[in-house]
This record gives C-alpha cells, structure tokens and sequence, in this order.
C-alpha cells in the first residue's frame, strides 16, 4: 500500500496538485510502523511544499466551503492553462495524452486539454476514445475531460471486455457526484474499517474510488446501483475485504462475513464482488494495462 500511495503522491505533484499532495503528506506522517527514512523524506517535502505553496491559510480561516473551492479551481485552472495557446502547445497537450508510454502523463495531459480553448480539441478526444484500445482508468479521465469542456451525448466504448454505452454529462467529476448507492456502500465500509484503525477509512476512500473509476460503466458497475441492503452489504464486505489484502496482506474472511450479515443466501453475490475488487486492486497495484 505505501508504494501506491508514493505513486499517488506522485501523480499530485505532476498534477500541480498542491493542496492534495500536503494533505497525503501530513495524514501519512500521523501513520505507524514505517521505516524512519520515510518520514523524513516526507517531513522535508511537506515543508518545502508548504514553504513554496502557502495555503495563506489566516485570510481564507474564515471563507465558505464553496469560496475556498471555487479559489481552489481558479488557481488550478492558472496552472494548466498557459497565457498562449498557440498551435505548439495544443500539438504538443494531444500527442502526450495519445502517445506518451507513462499514463500518468496522459493524465495530465488530459488535465491540461480542459483548458485548451480550441473546439476541435473535444473531437480529438472523442476520435482517440472510438478507435484506440485505452487503459479504463484513462478512458474515465478523458470522459471527466469532455465533461468539463461542455461536450455531451452518448459514448460506445469497450471497458473491460464489455460494450458499454456512456452519457458524457452525467460523468462524476469526484467521488461525491457518483449516485447514492456508491457512497452507501462506501459509508458502511468506513464505519466498520474505522472501529479497527481510525487510517483505514483514508484508504478505503481511495481504494473505493480508483476501483469505480475502473469499472465505471460496466455490468459490476450497474450491480452496485441497485439501491438495497443486500447489495450494500455483499460490496460493503468485499471492499473492507480487499482493504485488509491491500493494507495488511491477510484478511479474516469468516469474521468478515459476519460482522456485515453475509448469509449463505448471499454468499455467491459477496464472492463474486469480492472477485470483482480484488481483481481490480491486483491490476491496480501492479500498473496493469488492460483496456
């Protein structure tokens, strides 16, 4: 687990992703139990971080949610969107999202086409999504993309070995906006991981959130938008389940199933999510590049 979160780390760096990276930073300082050299590497980039990246956190102390995100996106948007935007650069933003062998600066290039002013930038990426085989951790960046810049409709695209069938405005832009369910099923994990170590919540929100970026739009997903406690419990068992393997590298499956209410009726539904996530966490972990 901490290699993933080193890479997420880095990913927020490259992503100019201050704010985000001083939080990981400080909560992965307060853990326990890893080597010394590491909390001294990441003790020097907080303060270097905070140093070169003030919150100024005095005048905003008193600011509305709302106003502290809204000035969160507009210094955002002035570090990925350059004061010229001549034909270079957009070359330059397209070739790195289709061609660059480290997704993580796809990504970012991703993240830099929102701001791209040029309308055939949207049909670039709508072209690259129907023709090209792309990891789905990618292809739910490049939906988010065209959400942002305003592009709607519908999308065939093949996720996992599954034709699926996408609106583009109704893409999450954060783990907020996917529907109800996801977060109840996140919320049942999180209470009970939460009784066992007050850090597992942290990891259960990001294990949970890159696992439904994966499966955005597939046959796993849609199960998990069937709004009733049976499902809930058979996602919520195999989340915490795949949390234990990913963390600690051993889980407890009997105590698992019995502290969430998996009965012998539910038993093949648990098994299969728990197939589902893990499969998913395997991939994730090891950078796998399935499309």
């Amino acid at each position: 687990m901490l290699d993933q979160y080193q890479i997420q780390l880095t990913r927020m760096l490259e992503a100019e992703q201050y704010r985000e990276a001083k939080e990981l930073l400080a909560f992965l300082l307060q853990c326990q139990g890893q080597e010394k050299r590491h909390y001294e590497e990441w003790d020097s980039l907080l303060g270097w971080l905070e140093m070169a990246f003030p919150d100024d956190t005095e005048r905003s102390a008193g600011a509305e949610p709302d106003a502290a995100e809204n000035e969160e996106a507009t210094m955002r948007e002035q570090l990925l969107k350059p004061p010229v935007q001549d034909e270079a650069y957009i070359h330059q933003v397209m070739y790195i999202m289709q061609h660059h062998p480290m997704m993580d600066q796809q990504m970012l290039a991703l993240e830099r086409a929102v701001y791209i002013e040029d309308g055939q930038v949207t049909d670039t990426i709508l072209q690259w999504l129907n023709t090209e085989t792309i990891h789905p951790l990618l292809q739910f960046k490049a939906l988010q993309c065209l959400r942002k810049r305003g592009a709607s409709g519908l999308l065939m695209l093949q996720r996992l070995d599954e034709h699926v069938e996408l609106e583009i405005e109704a893409t999450p832009l954060s783990l907020d906006e996917f529907p109800q369910p996801i977060g109840r099923i996140l919320d049942r994990t999180a209470t009970v991981a939460e009784t066992d170590d007050p850090t597992l919540p942290h990891f259960a929100r990001e294990l949970w959130k890159e696992s439904l970026e994966y499966l955005y739009g597939t046959s796993a997903y849609r199960w998990m938008l069937h709004d009733n406690d049976e499902t809930v419990d058979c996602y919520a068992a195999a989340l915490h389940l795949t949390l234990n393997l990913t963390v600690y590298g051993s889980a407890n499956d009997d105590d698992i199933r019995d502290t969430y209410g998996i009965t012998d009726s539910l038993r093949f539904r648990y098994e299969q999510a728990c197939r589902t996530l893990r499969g998913v966490a395997m991939l994730l972990q090891s950078g796998g590049d399935e499309g």
